[in-house]
């Protein structure tokens, strides 16, 4: 009986500290995101809207255009790797393995090769879930030319470092070229090798390399700060001796892809000038880069310069997950601007089973906003996260508007003046719109004969709607 009483003591033990473990674990994740920071009174004045417009003496060899398809989302990468004479710099959200990430890492190992210097980062929570133990990222990284770097690297000792992640997707090339917006690096969003696929958008903007201040620049200077914050880490720059082997095949593979590549054609050369058009200026908005909570620097900032808008203003998100903060900001836009109006996916459509269950419980919230809603009926979700200002704003990159995006992540945010970059990205969201269905005010769809609305099956029914109420406590991280 004195041994049997002494296991059940050590089980209590056990248990206890497994409870404490786990009460460390959910309050240090949770409790120090859960109080959203609401911009600051000095930041709040010192945003001046005027500098998003250029000057009428300013002068920029900068030209820009809209990547819009997966497929070119694919074709300009492989290009601009292709062009790269010394630097190649990819920043993203999510790398996966996958038959676009063969045909990227072939392109950028072949310009490791040829003495180009590559650098890659990655949040660290996606890029520990799906780069680990993947030999075509290992391969990639013991190459002296190409370093990988991880942002924020999860810690259980210390939960708080869950969230905090790096949102930011672009690339750099030699000082010249950047591609920005919302597509994650992998067969989803590139290219056309997936039937079921994520429809998403960025800005292609070209410049003279010593051009001061142009996008490329100020991209570049983030993405330095970025590089060397304290939460990145260098990884996949060793090889362990008992893949030796496997890593030789893996590079073999990946140049026999390459010459693949090259004799299919895939690395034809794009026609920048004849894709592009002139763009007046270019002005990078981000969020601060530490992993904690934020100020909303971003939706400040696009919420002046929404405000100054006196015909137009066009909202493309795919999720819209709103403070309180959030939706006096949006509801001062349409009582400000008269056609006020807001493209999101339909619960049907969307991806994202948590921001749609929110969206779900929320939606007449978003409607008093007085916002004209669209929700997209596509055959894929859309992903893109965009913003209209008038006919001579455009605003492309990487925030969603919802909590996560404005008060926890690092984002990245291009604002072009350009009338013909503007009527370009209009007629991409009205293609859009034209696939959507509007709601009225009491939460009603608003009929037509060329769009049908989409059936949810039984079981993302369920999910979403289980998902609806369980959620709210924790809708700060949505």
């Amino acid at each position: 009986m004195e041994k049997r009483g002494n296991i059940v003591k050590i089980v209590k033990r056990i248990l206890v500290i497994l409870l404490v473990l786990i009460v460390y674990e959910v309050v240090g994740m949770l409790v120090p995101f859960a109080k959203m920071k609401s911009i600051s009174e000095m930041y709040r004045k010192e945003v001046d809207i005027n500098r998003f417009y250029a000057e009428e003496d300013s002068q920029t060899s900068q030209r820009a255009c809209v990547v819009e398809t997966n497929q070119e989302a694919l074709s300009f990468r492989l290009d601009l790797f292709e062009r790269a004479k010394e630097s190649i710099i990819l920043s993203t959200f999510d790398i996966r393995p996958g038959k676009s990430t063969d045909d990227l890492f072939a392109a950028l190992y072949a310009a490791a090769d040829r003495g180009v210097q590559v650098q890659i980062l990655v949040d660290g929570m996606y890029g520990l879930l799906h780069m680990t133990g993947e030999d075509i990222f290992l391969a990639a990284g013991i190459h002296p030319n190409i370093e990988i770097r991880f942002y924020n690297i999860p810690n259980l000792l210390m939960p708080w470092t869950i969230h905090g992640r790096m949102h930011d997707k672009y690339i750099l090339v030699d000082q010249e070229y950047l591609l920005m917006g919302g597509r994650n690096t992998f067969d989803y969003f590139i290219g056309d090798y997936t039937r079921s696929k994520g429809y998403d958008r960025e800005v292609f903007v070209m410049s003279d390399a010593g051009e001061e201040d142009s996008a490329v620049q100020q991209v570049s200077r983030y993405f330095q700060n970025m590089w060397e914050n304290e939460a990145c880490r260098t990884v996949y720059d060793t090889r362990p001796a008992w893949k030796k082997e496997k890593l030789k095949k893996e590079v073999s593979r990946l140049l026999t892809h390459y010459n693949d590549m090259e004799q299919k054609g895939q690395l034809e050369e794009l026609s920048y000038q004849e894709l592009t058009v002139a763009i007046e200026k270019a002005t990078l908005l981000t969020n601060p880069t530490h992993i904690f909570g934020k100020e909303p620097y971003i939706f400040e900032e696009l919420r002046q310069l929404m405000l100054s808008a006196e015909e137009r203003v066009m909202i493309h998100t795919p999720y819209i997950v709103c403070s309180e903060e959030m939706y006096r900001g949006l509801t001062e836009v349409a009582e400000a601007v008269p056609d006020s109006r807001m493209i999101v996916n339909s619960i049907e459509a969307g991806d994202n089973v948590c921001a749609s269950s929110d969206y779900l419980r929320h939606r007449d919230e978003v409607l008093e906003t007085g916002f004209r809603l669209y929700e997209y009926m596509g055959d894929h979700s859309t992903h893109g996260k965009s913003l209209l200002v008038d006919d001579d704003i455009s605003v492309i990159g990487s925030y969603n508007f919802d909590n996560r995006s404005t008060y926890v992540d690092t984002e990245t945010m291009l604002v072009i003046d350009s009338r013909e970059l503007n009527e370009e990205l209009y007629q991409k969201l009205k293609a859009l719109k034209e696939q959507s269905l509007e709601v009225d005010a009491k939460g009603n769809y608003i009929e037509t004969t060329d769009v049908v609305p989409k059936e949810m099956d039984l079981e993302k029914k369920s999910v979403i709607r289980f998902l609806s109420v369980l959620i709210q406590g924790v809708r700060y991280l949505i």
